[in-house]
């Protein structure tokens, strides 16, 4: 089911423009289709740039070693490459979440809350279309969560 389910979605053409509406059916085919191609979208454009600094850290890592700069760069160098790669390891998180909710369309239950099985909402999802939560129950989870860390 979910794969002839994701087969018709792959073969929805949306208009130029499409924008999810509150006048529509909530969670119809067409704004799941919507949300699966801004997903696959954010996923492609995310892993394009992951391989571009992996390509980029192998070029540098051979041109350090080939010319010797002072201490002072080489610091600075290795600053930089760390910023960048745990950048790097945020966006293989966000894929984690991205390929999560693509598997809740597949399954039928994207776009509602996961604690209330309420509509997320499309103005959420837009936002973020890996949210997991209506704004409600999400600050409701953060206070909990702030209050057992405390």
């Amino acid at each position: 089911m979910a794969n002839e389910k994701n087969k018709i979605l792959d073969e929805i053409v949306l208009p130029e423009g499409y924008k999810p509406s509150e006048s529509e059916e909530y969670m119809n085919p067409m704004q799941l289709a919507y949300f699966k191609k801004k997903l696959l979208d954010w996923k492609k454009s995310l892993l394009e740039g992951s391989q571009n600094t992996i390509k980029t850290l192998v070029e540098e890592t051979s041109d350090t070693y080939s010319a010797a700069g002072d201490d002072i760069d080489r610091a600075n160098d290795e600053a930089l490459k760390q910023l960048e790669l745990r950048a790097r390891d945020r966006e293989r998180k966000v894929i984690a979440k991205i390929d999560a909710a693509l598997k809740r369309i597949e399954d039928g239950t994207f776009g509602y809350c996961e604690i209330t099985d309420e509509p997320i909402g499309l103005k959420r999802l837009e936002a973020r279309p890996i949210a997991t939560m209506t704004v409600e129950a999400q600050e409701e989870h953060e206070a909990k969560e702030k209050m057992y860390n405390n």
